[in-house]
C-alpha cells in the first residue's frame, strides 16, 4: 500500500489507513480525561499515562522511568554517550535531534 501524498509504503492496509490520518488531520482517538484528540490509538495510550502516572519504560542503568519508549531511548544516551545526530557543517554531534536543530539555528 503506497501513500500517494508522501510515497511511504506499507505492508498492511490497516497501517496504511492509520498513516493517511496524518495527511487528513483526522483524530478519532479522544482522551476521556481532557478531550485531547489523537490520530493513532498508541498515541492516545501514551498520552493517558500523563493522567495515570504510569511509567512502564524503566532504565536498566538507573532508577529513571518514562511514559514513552522514545524518551527511554533518548535517556539511555546519557549513559552510553551516544550522539547520533551529526552536524554536516562542523564536527559537533548531539544526543538529540532538537539539540542539533538548535545548534544549526545558533551557529550556522
Amino acid at each position: 500500500y503506497q501513500c500517494s501524498q508522501c510515497d511511504k509504503a506499507f505492508s498492511k492496509n490497516s497501517t496504511f489507513l492509520s498513516h493517511q490520518m496524518i495527511h487528513t488531520g483526522e483524530k478519532p482517538w479522544l482522551c476521556s480525561q481532557c478531550d485531547k484528540a489523537f490520530s493513532g490509538k498508541s498515541d492516545l495510550i501514551d498520552h493517558q499515562r500523563i493522567h495515570t502516572g504510569e511509567k512502564p519504560y524503566q532504565c536498566s542503568q538507573c532508577d529513571m522511568a518514562f511514559t514513552r519508549p522514545n524518551k527511554l531511548k533518548q535517556h539511555y544516551r546519557r549513559h552510553t554517550g551516544e550522539k547520533p545526530y551529526q552536524c554536516k557543517q562542523c564536527d559537533k554531534a548531539f544526543s538529540q535531534s532538537s539539540l542539533l536543530k538548535r545548534h544549526h539555528r545558533l551557529k550556522h
